[in-house]
């Protein structure tokens, strides 16, 4: 592991304050490389979860009680979105991520992962996709489910990142049911690669061996609501929630086990030690540790022209954190250099077409915020 972040309470205390008194009075962020004006779009959604831009600009928002809406150009939100399926909406459950196929211009696809309910009050990760037409979700078919199903409303997991091969990549948790991550024999707290209608590629890393899922990628992971591809590189990071302490800023690679709950950087709810990962040398490590924990959701690659200091790096939504975490990517290496205090619950994070950076909320009284550089007066 190379980058442990630990602050102290009384710092955490101070940054949370100055960036409530802010945001809250200014609806500016004050700092060195220029202020941000932090812009709200709309209000009153419900937990958005996810976000995504329609090639006309307007923007997709998922609302994790079960409702698909799009926020045009006028800050005007829709009705909700016909099409979308049943969630189960318990807990951390509801709908999740939602994503556009790489051939959108061509086949209209729009892909959603969601919490799906089943027998007996179980429920798990589903994802699927329909066409997306005249505003509405067409022919909804679902292409994975993670197995098994599990009781209770904790651990989901749900991120869709495409990769430049045209694979898909689900982020997936481990329904808080610990010692099944370290199982090949089920999909709890793995990422799986599928191909976009749910088949398996033919070169997946597990693919022959006795008893493994398929569809397995990496596995030995906790709860996965972070991740993007770098697009220099082509590798996938993941930013994953640890227990009390130790989230977690991976890189991906095939076939790898990143030890939860063998060992962890953080600690037991009942305050017990778990054993640190260098412990155990034959699972990775994380490159940067977070304790406090930021509760990362949502992350996405700086490409546009407004922030050239972000150019290439990864921003992650911070949910206790309250804000977005800057972290500079180097091949394989990376480091934290800057937070972005909105005090609000980041739940993802996107660019917009001019390069401004938006938010959602997370709150029974959600938002869409915009990011966009002050110019010098």
């Amino acid at each position: 592991m190379e980058n442990k972040i630990h602050l102290p309470k009384c710092l955490l205390v101070v940054l949370l304050f100055i960036g409530s008194s802010v945001f809250a009075q200014k609806g500016t962020i004050e700092r060195e490389e220029g202020a941000i004006k932090v812009v709200s779009l709309a209000e009153n959604l419900n937990h958005p979860w996810g976000i995504e831009f329609l090639p006309d600009n307007r923007l997709l928002v998922t609302e994790r009680a079960g409702s698909l809406k799009i926020l045009d150009t006028a800050k005007q939100l829709s009705e909700p979105v016909k099409g979308v399926p049943e969630v189960f909406a318990t807990g951390q459950g509801g709908l999740f991520d939602v994503a556009l196929d790489p051939g959108f211009s061509e086949n209209n696809l729009i892909y959603l992962s969601y919490a799906e309910p089943g027998p007996d009050s179980s429920a798990t990760t589903a994802l699927g996709r329909g066409v997306f037409q005249d505003d509405q979700i067409k022919d909804f078919e679902v292409i994975f489910r993670m197995e098994p199903r599990i009781k209770g409303p904790n651990h989901f997991g749900g991120r869709i990142i495409f990769s430049p091969e045209g694979h898909l990549f689900l982020t997936l948790a481990e329904r808080f049911q610990f010692e099944p991550a370290q199982d090949l024999g089920n999909h709890l707290g793995t990422v799986v690669r599928i191909n976009p209608d749910g088949t398996v590629p033919e070169n997946n890393p597990f693919i022959g061996e006795n008893g493994a899922r398929e569809e397995i990628w990496s596995y030995g992971h906790r709860n996965i609501e972070s991740a993007a591809i770098d697009p220099k590189t082509g590798n996938l990071w993941i930013a994953e929630m640890g227990p009390m302490g130790g989230d977690e800023f991976n890189l991906v690679k095939p076939k790898q086990n990143y030890g939860w709950p063998v060992v962890s950087w953080g600690k037991n709810y009942d305050n017990s030690d778990i054993p640190d990962p260098d412990t155990r040398p034959e699972f990775a490590d994380a490159k940067i540790v977070w304790t406090p924990t930021i509760s990362p959701s949502g992350m996405v690659f700086y490409d546009g022209k407004m922030f050239p200091e972000w150019q290439g790096h990864a921003l992650i939504g911070g949910l206790t954190s309250s804000g977005i975490v800057v972290v500079k990517i180097d091949g394989e290496k990376a480091e934290e250099v800057e937070r972005i205090p909105l005090t609000v619950r980041v739940r993802d994070v996107e660019i917009g077409p001019d390069g401004a950076v938006y938010v959602i909320s997370d709150s029974e009284n959600g938002m869409v915020l915009r990011l966009e550089k002050m110019k010098e007066k």
